[in-house]
């Protein structure tokens, strides 16, 4: 939105109205064949009667009527463009009632997130797919839990999807943990998350992992999650062909491939297996990652089943369109200059 003139111009939430200025160019050539027009009628009317007799073989033509015409339809031209660019004012206060469901995202950013079976590889395809699934949600709440030997809250719950997408960015090559993955840090995790949120009916989970895992506790964690009613749904984040591991330097760089202990390449695999088992236990469903947007959709499909819950209203000042004005002095000088 911009302000000229103590007035602002643009739609709500659109941004400046600077892709409208695209139409500038057209308001001034309509402007400039209008007073083409009206010279050249001028020098028509001249060319055949003298300004005393005019009126003798024109009837009820006057150069005055001409020039208010001009100048009417001018005005109607300048308003109308006027009214395209929205412009607002006198602030007013609106209140929004936030409904949605709250759903937290729990990405795997261990060392095995690297492999390239997926392109370019499994975490920059997988952030990928989570700004793509922001787009499908409506209203929902959501919150990014980062893990890989321990997890952490990366945003908090939130409606702010441009403050979670800030924070979904700063995961890159540097914040794989050199740990091994544990799942049930990051069902711990959530569960610590949602106790903050005790009055809520549904308390959702996105699962986004290869499925690799070398969890303690993952049994006991599940056996939690069910007790506080937390639905755990995953995504397959790999393929079941696997591919090795790449070791990175201090810098990102590649410098190799994992190996175990014989110095074979390891490969890393999907395991459907286990994260089928815990959304079986959880309520939940799963999904695996594809190129297209049909493991997004069935996931969106999902959480639209379960109840929207008031997160809180939301107050916001609003500048109110007055554009309708501008209109009616555009549509009132056309209809001036027609009759004139």
């Amino acid at each position: 939105m911009t302000e000229f003139l103590g007035i602002f111009w643009g739609s709500k939430g659109a941004g400046p109205c600077s892709s409208k200025l695209i139409l500038l160019p057209f308001v001034a050539l309509a402007i400039f064949f209008l007073i083409k027009n009206y010279k050249k009628t001028k020098i028509f009317v001249s060319a055949i009667a003298h300004e005393k007799h005019i009126n003798n073989i024109l009837l009820n033509f006057s150069f005055i009527k001409q020039v208010i015409k001009l100048i009417a339809n001018i005005t109607a031209i300048v308003f109308l463009f006027l009214a395209i660019l929205q412009p607002q004012w006198h602030k007013k206060e609106h209140t929004i009632e936030q409904e949605g469901r709250d759903l937290l995202i729990m990405l795997d950013i261990s060392r095995s997130m690297l492999a390239q079976d997926l392109k370019p590889n499994r975490l920059e395809f997988i952030k990928l797919k989570i700004k793509a699934l922001l787009q499908k949600l409506t209203v929902e709440r959501v919150g990014l839990i980062l893990f890989s030997g321990s997890a952490f809250v990366q945003c908090p719950l939130t409606t702010d999807y441009a403050t979670f997408l800030m924070f979904l960015d700063q995961v890159n090559v540097e914040n794989i943990a050199s740990g091994t993955t544990a799942i049930d840090a990051a069902i711990r995790k959530a569960i610590e998350t949602y106790r903050q949120h005790q009055n809520h009916k549904n308390k959702l989970a996105l699962l986004v992992t290869d499925g690799e895992d070398f969890s303690l506790n993952l049994q006991s964690i599940k056996q939690q999650a069910k007790q506080e009613n937390i639905k755990i749904f995953a995504l397959g984040a790999a393929t079941e062909q696997g591919a090795p591991i790449p070791k990175v330097d201090s810098y990102g760089k590649q410098v190799g491939h994992e190996t175990n202990e014989k110095g074979n390449v390891v490969l890393s695999k999907l395991n459907e297996g286990l994260l089928q088992g815990i959304c079986s236990e959880l309520n939940g469903r799963y999904v695996r990652a594809t190129y297209d947007d049909s493991d997004l959709d069935y996931i969106v499909g999902l959480v639209a089943k379960f109840e929207k819950e008031k997160f809180g209203d939301k107050r916001l000042s609003l500048y109110e369109d007055q554009y309708p004005w501008f209109l009616g002095v555009s549509w009132f000088m056309l209809a001036f200059g027609w009759v004139i």
